[in-house]
């Protein structure tokens, strides 16, 4: 598992973004495929989970993630939730200690986030689609919601693509355009005629950071690029496989 700095530096905050490494299962998925939604045998996504619980020091139980729908829906959680009662939304925020909140991503943005002071955290799910509308904000204004200040949250940006291998359409680059005027430093021409490259990570980061947040940490590592240590349905789409393992990201509290 990879981790940030900025929030392993923080005293009783556990963090981890799992890489695709140190599951069970095997071909497309191996080996720590954390996909509820995939075609994995359920079995085997179950014990990855468990690894990864386990490795947060909470159990399988208390390891949750949401029904993922690209959206700025943010839910603030007390209590563990059944995989089949997952809620439907991009974002997790809770003051409760002992529970992991987490988001499952394979290209898209994971960013957790910690206000230290106030015992607040969140996981929040950035693909294009989520932080476009505004899922960043949501999360910032739900931890300020549970007693967060936001100049004392740190945020960190985890694997996802990157913009050497994140190539867009020209509709893409219209609707962030219009968007916002100054979008358009998010995008480089692409060796394909009226295509461009979108740096999503910079994008997130500049959304945080516009929210005057204390401070924002990017790893820096691409999903797309590492098919080693990283899953992405990018990849696996271009490699005309049938689906794609999912990685999970997550933080948690403790006493």
């Amino acid at each position: 598992m990879l981790q940030a700095a900025a929030l392993s530096a923080l005293a009783g905050i556990r963090h981890a973004f799992f890489t695709r490494q140190g599951g069970v299962s095997e071909g497309i998925y191996a080996s720590l495929n954390a996909g509820i939604g995939s075609d994995d045998d359920p079995a085997k996504v179950a014990e990855n989970r468990a690894r990864m619980a386990a490795a947060l020091g909470v159990g399988a139980e208390y390891l949750l993630t949401p029904y993922q729908i690209h959206s700025p829906k943010v839910v603030v959680v007390d209590t563990p939730w059944a995989l089949k009662a997952r809620p439907r939304a991009d974002a997790l925020v809770t003051t409760r200690p002992g529970l992991a909140i987490a988001i499952t991503t394979a290209d898209c943005g994971p960013v957790l986030l910690a206000d230290h002071a106030a015992r607040v955290i969140a996981a929040a799910h950035a693909g294009w689609r989520g932080a476009a509308a505004g899922v960043l904000e949501a999360t910032v204004e739900a931890m300020e919601g549970c007693g967060a200040d936001r100049k004392h949250i740190v945020a960190a940006l985890g694997p996802m693509i990157r913009q050497p291998s994140y190539e867009v359409g020209p509709e893409l680059v219209r609707a962030f355009n219009s968007e916002e005027s100054g979008n358009g430093r998010f995008f480089k021409p692409a060796a394909r005629p009226g295509h461009a490259l979108f740096d999503l990570a910079s994008y997130i980061a500049a959304r945080l950071v516009r929210m005057d947040i204390a401070r924002v940490e990017d790893l820096g590592h691409c999903t797309y690029s590492d098919s080693v240590r990283f899953f992405s349905y990018r990849r696996s789409t271009h490699s005309g496989e049938s689906d794609y393992g999912r990685h999970i990201s997550a933080i948690a509290l403790f006493d």
